[in-house]
């Protein structure tokens, strides 16, 4: 085999052997080796012109130790990456579980499911989250006692963990303190805590943060946990046997969903809750008479809660029942029709301009006479919050707008959450939350094992048999600006 020597810009490389059995595109893959220059960039003199990949040694005469010149640019040389390369299982742990996009479970202390299950669902609430990372001993009331404030800092702390850890969290701490300001949850049978209802945890938690997150202030605006969860009631009282009729007022947490053999769905239930008797006095009598009670929505909430009322007491075998009824409830629920004549004057021009925009987004001309129900109508969301009354609040208008905008509820809520109990007894069975992230996927908390659930799946939980079955959802409202 022939050598050779290749000129290459200012490099002369010396005794290349070429085996002319093989054709020229192989001797163009030994100098690419050797200077980076990509064969089909290649440009090699030889006589008669360029050499071609399937030329003819034989053609070209070759002769011993000659000298080539070769033209070309070589490819770039790959740079090592600035920052080392950095696995995922080798970041931090709070890295890890922001790159996970959801947070960690919680371990089962014994039977703490439904301690559990209601923090992760409250969990999900980034304007909480935010109200407790702001409380601090020296924001206290002096109306808060010390196990208030002790559970309040247990549950900023076991948030801020969950969020911090890919691993499951133990939440002995909170679960300590909770039984010291609740004792009920401390029970014991044969010598093990017992199941606990959800709701009742959720309730006083809630009642709990009412109280410790209130700032000290006479202003309703100063009551982070009702502005966010409460709902404001109208309710008529009328007395079938005097015909006596009053009014009052009354703040709630949570609707209620009734469960009869006429419910089938959530808002049917809804209906039911806002409608009851009651014995009380009546002046016009002297006595205790039945009252029939009719309430309707007169503030919405930014979080709308509501508890299926599936556990009742069975007087016959004294104990707590369930009631296994299935009970549907949509991703997207619409309560204007639940809402008192006011509120819904202040809903409907919002309402009008959602479905205007919507109109427009299908091609079709809007009309402003047309009615304001719409209850399957969607709206983008507006990242503002709402001052607890039903009106309206103030965001920072947009760079470069000419007046300032405010959003406006609309009386459409979201599906974020949803705490279920598997099981046909109320003092046993498993609770479990589904919860949607920010990203939009839906994670299974159970326990200590969170896992990825589909969408369609979540509506999926309404009952009707042994499986999950929906306890209580939590619906997030949209606005829209104006």
């Amino acid at each position: 085999m022939p050598t050779v020597s290749v000129k290459w810009q200012k490099n002369v490389f010396d005794g290349i052997e070429i085996d002319t059995s093989l054709p020229p595109y192989v001797f163009k893959a030994q100098l690419y080796d050797l200077t980076g220059v990509p064969p089909e960039r290649q440009k090699i003199m030889v006589k008669g012109g360029l050499l071609k990949d399937d030329g003819d040694w034989s053609a070209i005469g070759l002769k011993e130790g000659q000298k080539l010149m070769m033209m070309g640019t070589a490819d770039e040389i790959v740079k090592a990456p600035e920052k080392a390369i950095v696995f995922a299982e080798d970041l931090p742990e709070e890295a890890q579980a922001t790159n996970l996009g959801y947070s960690a479970g919680l371990v089962n202390l014994g039977n703490t499911c439904y301690m559990n299950s209601t923090v992760q669902c409250l969990k999900s609430v980034p304007e909480l989250k935010s109200a407790l990372s702001n409380y601090s001993l020296a924001a206290r009331s002096n109306d808060v006692d010390q196990t208030s404030h002790m559970l309040t800092v247990a549950t900023r702390e076991l948030f801020g963990e969950l969020d911090r850890s890919v691993n499951a969290v133990s939440p002995t701490q909170f679960w300590m303190v909770l039984r010291k300001k609740y004792p009920q949850f401390s029970q014991l049978q044969n010598g093990m805590h017992m199941q606990q209802d959800a709701e009742e945890c959720w309730t006083q938690l809630l009642y709990t943060l009412s109280q410790s997150l209130k700032a000290p202030t006479s202003s309703e605006d100063s009551d982070a946990v009702k502005a966010l969860f409460g709902v404001n009631l109208r309710s008529r009282l009328h007395c079938q046997e005097s015909g006596e009729e009053s009014s009052e007022t009354e703040s709630v947490y949570s609707l209620k969903c009734h469960i009869s053999h006429e419910v089938n769905h959530l808002h049917e239930g809804l209906k039911h809750g806002l409608k009851g008797e009651l014995e009380k006095t009546s002046p016009a009598l002297g006595r205790t008479a039945l009252y029939v009670k009719e309430s309707l929505i007169d503030s919405l909430p930014r979080y709308l809660t509501v508890q299926f009322v599936r556990f009742f007491w069975k007087r016959e075998s004294n104990q707590k029942a369930k009631i296994l009824r299935k009970v549907d409830y949509p991703l997207v629920l619409d309560i204007f029709d639940l809402c008192s004549e006011d509120l819904r004057k202040k809903l409907e021009a919002p309402r009008q301009k959602l479905r205007d925009e919507e109109g427009k987004k299908l091609g079709l001309q809007t009309s402003a006479k047309s009615g304001s129900k719409d209850s399957d109508v969607k709206m983008t969301d507006a990242e503002a919050s709402a001052n607890g009354s039903g009106e309206s609040s103030t965001v920072n208008p947009q760079e470069g707008a000419s007046s300032e905008k405010e959003t406006h509820m609309t009386g459409i809520y979201d599906l974020v959450a949803v705490l279920t109990h598997k099981g046909r007894s109320a003092d046993s069975g498993h609770y479990v939350a589904w919860v949607k992230q920010e990203s939009g996927k839906w994670i299974q908390y159970d326990d200590d094992n969170p896992s990825m659930q589909r969408e369609e799946d979540i509506t999926k939980l309404s009952g009707g048999g042994d499986w999950h079955m929906a306890y209580i959802t939590m619906y997030k409202a949209r606005f829209v600006s104006m």
